[in-house]
């Protein structure tokens, strides 16, 4: 007999308002008979305060839960926790989802990397691929990488306000592609850099500490595509907004959000998702007070 009721955690540090969370249930919604229940499992709570990564996924997976989406810090944390790796997720050292299999197994899945691709092409197909600049390389950053290097860039400079990040995902990046396609660069020399490239990618979370979002759009030139990739819940940045005055193409990370939700629903369903219908949930979403009146 085939399941029909599930509980998907969403776990996180100090995590609030989820689309995720409301585009995983507007889907379940469209499965007639499907009971799909998804809670947020805030690691600041009172109840999990001080208690392991470990402890935290053995109390999710015995209170019951099939699933979880793992939201930062805890991403790169759970890999030692889990039982089996997903080839991607292996490859790129992060975890974003772990579904929990009947016998009490946790599988850890990467949805980043394939939502990624997902988006670049729905959102920015046919654009020039020779040199793309890209500012983060925490785990939005790692995946981002993976992703612009299966979507066929040919060299890609990566700067961080923590040069050693950026350094890492660069030598990272290199042993599976050679010595050449990944560079690591300071972030003083951005400006430089993007008079060469055809596009941006951004993955950072906004305010990070060492970087200046002023001096990025003062940077920007008509000839870039934009990629803000970290910025989910965002339609409109500073950035894009910038990009779009100058006429670049632009992208915001809307679809990785989609394509994400779309994946792990999968893994814990089974059942295939309507994404182009989860579009239209996250345009109704994030939709302004007045596209409702």
């Amino acid at each position: 007999m085939a399941q029909f009721s599930y509980l998907v955690g969403f776990i996180g540090s100090g995590i609030g308002r989820s689309l995720g969370l409301e585009l995983h249930e507007r889907e379940a919604q469209r499965h007639g008979g499907l009971r799909y229940l998804c809670r947020r499992v805030n690691a600041d709570a009172p109840a999990f305060r001080g208690r392991s990564t470990g402890e935290l996924l053995r109390t999710c997976r015995n209170f019951g839960f099939s699933g979880l989406d793992i939201a930062h810090p805890f991403r790169t944390r759970v890999v030692p926790f889990v039982n089996e790796l997903s080839e991607t997720a292996a490859r790129v050292g992060s975890v974003d989802f772990i579904v929990f299999t009947p016998d009490g197994r946790a599988i850890g899945h990467n949805t980043d990397v394939a939502g990624c691709v997902a988006s670049f092409v729905r959102g920015l197909p046919e654009v020039p691929l020779d040199r793309v600049v890209q500012i983060g390389a925490g785990a939005a950053g790692i995946a981002a990488a993976h992703a612009l290097r299966e979507r066929g860039v040919r060299h890609i400079s990566v700067t961080d306000p923590t040069p050693s990040r950026a350094e890492a995902l660069a030598e990272r990046l290199n042993q599976g592609t050679g010595p050449d396609w990944a560079e690591a660069f300071p972030v003083d020399a951005l400006a430089s850099r993007l008079k060469q490239a055809d596009g941006l990618v951004h993955t950072l979370t906004p305010g990070s500490r060492g970087f200046r979002d002023t001096a990025l759009c003062e940077s920007l030139h008509p000839g870039l595509w934009i990629f803000d990739a970290h910025q989910h819940h965002a339609i409109s940045t500073p950035l894009l907004r910038a990009g779009s005055e100058l006429g670049c193409r632009v992208l915001h990370g809307g679809g990785v959000l989609v394509h994400e939700t779309a994946a792990a629903f999968r893994l814990v369903t089974g059942l295939a998702p309507h994404t182009s219908r989860m579009f239209g949930d996250f345009a109704d979403l994030t939709a302004g007070p007045l596209a409702h009146t």
